[in-house]
């Protein structure tokens, strides 16, 4: 009696986590086809996005050139300074100026920064394509952000790294993310999508975190621009 008991509840249990993993599979699956579907986000291979960042009160033009997977080169000019930042994924270097603490001169950028930036390369996140990439999802619940039903996602990357998104229970968009890099915990609201070729790219982002508050306008997407590598390369003095 006591078997057949315990072979049921074994029973139950197995459905469930069979139902729970399928929930996170439907949710990923709706979430890649909002953003357009697999062979649409297969097919960009670079982006050149232009934003805005504001910070104490300053208005910061941004410009980061990626080829998607392999490298990409962020620009910002502060107060008539030009920061550059570009990596892959395996290392980096950045040019930053005097009043920022740098030299002004090509300096190779610290391993645990590379590792930072690295997610960058991919441009519409983990959870796209995550099987192949040896990521992991969990589905931790269903919560509010703002008043709006989210689905909370536990992503943890092949490298270990563990990101927390929630993605919108209507449109099934990201809507926020968490991230903890660094000894440094952060939060990414994303809000405001705009289509861009048919692929929805957030035109507001707002940050927070121990470092402060940061937020982000895109003002320009453009998909599949000819690129040329040799900007990756760390310039000889």
């Amino acid at each position: 009696m006591k078997t057949n008991k315990f072979l049921a509840a074994a029973l139950v249990a197995f459905v469930s986590v069979g139902a729970y993993a399928q929930n996170v599979d439907e949710i990923v699956d709706k979430h890649v086809a909002a953003l357009g579907g697999k062979d649409k986000l297969n097919s960009v291979k670079s982006l050149i996005i232009e934003r805005s960042l504001a910070v104490q009160g300053m208005e910061i033009p941004n410009k980061t050139i990626l080829v998607v997977g392999k490298a990409a080169r962020s620009e910002s000019s502060v107060m008539g300074n030009t920061m550059v930042q570009v990596f892959d994924a395996t290392s980096g270097w950045m040019v930053r100026p005097t009043m920022m603490g740098g030299t002004g001169e090509p300096e190779d950028m610290p391993a645990e920064m590379v590792k930072q930036q690295g997610g960058q390369l991919d441009p519409f996140g983990g959870l796209v394509n995550y099987k192949e990439k040896g990521n992991k999802v969990e589905l931790i619940g269903t919560e509010k952000v703002d008043k709006k039903d989210a689905y909370h996602l536990k992503l943890t990357t092949k490298d270990g790294q563990i990101v927390d998104e929630y993605i919108d229970a209507a449109s099934y968009m990201i809507v926020k993310v968490k991230v903890s890099a660094g000894g440094q915990d952060s939060e990414i609201s994303f809000s405001d999508y705009k289509a861009v070729e048919g692929i929805p790219f957030a035109n507001t982002m707002e940050m927070t975190s121990q470092m402060g508050a940061l937020s982000f306008a895109t003002t320009k997407v453009t998909i599949n621009p000819p690129v040329d590598e040799s900007i990756f390369k760390k310039p000889v003095k």
